[in-house]
């Protein structure tokens, strides 16, 4: 039987939450202290619909302070424009896309934020309701490495082979590669590989926190599409209620829906050009300074790092000085890496 545990960072400036399946991480939730609380998934607001299209049965909505929405519609609740509604954010915004809402009830009153999202405790909590929630430094040893396996695009599979995932615009490809499974078989190294990339795909998707449409490249031909549909059922069962599984095509390809939720991970932590971010840098770096202030209590410490790192790090370094004094500093060096840094005793 599965198990699923919990793991709660309270990190400087961010808040990560992990969830285990079976000692390896399923899902990674980040809630950074400068985030909107009004395009939260789970946030509920007053909106007005500053305009309706009916061709695409999608309402615009006027958040406040500039922020928008979109409100999907059946043809017979079409909203008015103008009108106030109240509204659940159930998909963040991502990437080039609003965030996109489900209307309660009718509302009154100008834009406003009417209660937050759930935290991320509460949050854990809904994957398994049973399990107590560990934090302090094994939450963000368990986070450190939930972030890293989240950054990856090749993954391996268990008994050999790989997966790799790449997010586009339009859709997420994943990749099956037999690699150097071994077995006196091959149709049957295949099959077993499919499964294993299927429960995999599961698990890695739910971590990058990617929906929406997924095509799976199988590896081999001649696919049992009886058992893989079985096996895809069983492993993004945990994502329902809205995932739609297609069966397996004459080109070997399986094609999923998977509901988005939240903004993809990668969209976080990564720049536009796929270099990690200035502020998932200056996170690692104050995360660095932190362990070594525990490690060295009482002492002074310095770190170097590139210009853009130390610049994104400087409201999260009054932060953590608040915590633990103002016994550190961070030297900005332009000939030092982005994605190097060094600490140390002053």
């Amino acid at each position: 039987m599965s198990e699923r545990r919990l793991f709660l960072d309270r990190g400087i400036g961010e808040t990560r939450g992990v969830v285990t399946l079976d000692g390896r991480p399923e899902r990674l939730l980040l809630r950074r202290d400068d985030d909107e609380p009004r395009l939260a998934a789970g946030a509920r607001l007053i909106a007005r619909v500053a305009s309706v299209e009916a061709a695409i049965a999608t309402a615009f909505l006027d958040l406040g302070g500039g922020l928008e929405a979109i409100l999907p519609f059946k043809p017979d609740a079409r909203p008015v424009r103008g009108a106030a509604v109240e509204i659940e954010i159930r998909t963040e915004p991502r990437d080039g896309k609003l965030a996109v809402a489900r209307q309660l009830v009718e509302g009154q009153g100008p834009p406003r934020l009417l209660s937050p999202a759930p935290d991320i405790a509460e949050d854990l909590r809904h994957f398994a309701r049973d399990a107590g929630i560990v934090e302090g430094r094994p939450a963000r040893d368990v986070a450190d490495e939930a972030e890293s396996e989240a950054l990856e695009t090749i993954h391996p599979l268990p008994g050999g082979g790989t997966l790799a995932i790449e997010p586009t615009r339009a859709l997420t490809a994943i990749d099956v590669d037999l690699g150097e499974r071994k077995s006196a078989d091959a149709k049957r190294a295949a099959r077993q590989a499919n499964l294993a990339a299927l429960s995999e795909s599961a698990r890695l998707l739910r971590l990058k926190g990617l929906g929406g449409l997924v095509i799976v490249d199988l590896v081999g031909r001649g696919h049992d599409g009886n058992a893989l549909m079985a096996a895809a059922r069983l492993a993004f069962g945990p994502d329902n209620p809205g995932v739609a599984i297609g069966p397996v095509g004459r080109f070997g390809t399986m094609e999923l829906s998977i509901p988005r939720r939240t903004r993809p991970l990668l969209e976080r932590l990564r720049r536009a050009d796929g270099a990690l971010a200035d502020r998932a840098l200056a996170q690692r770096l104050i995360r660095r300074i932190q362990a070594e202030a525990e490690a060295q209590p009482g002492g002074h410490l310095a770190a170097v790092c590139a210009p853009d790192v130390a610049a994104a790090a400087k409201p999260l370094a009054r932060l953590l000085a608040d915590r633990i004094g103002a016994r550190f500093t961070i030297t900005p060096d332009p000939a030092r890496p982005r994605e190097r840094f060094d600490v140390g005793r002053a």
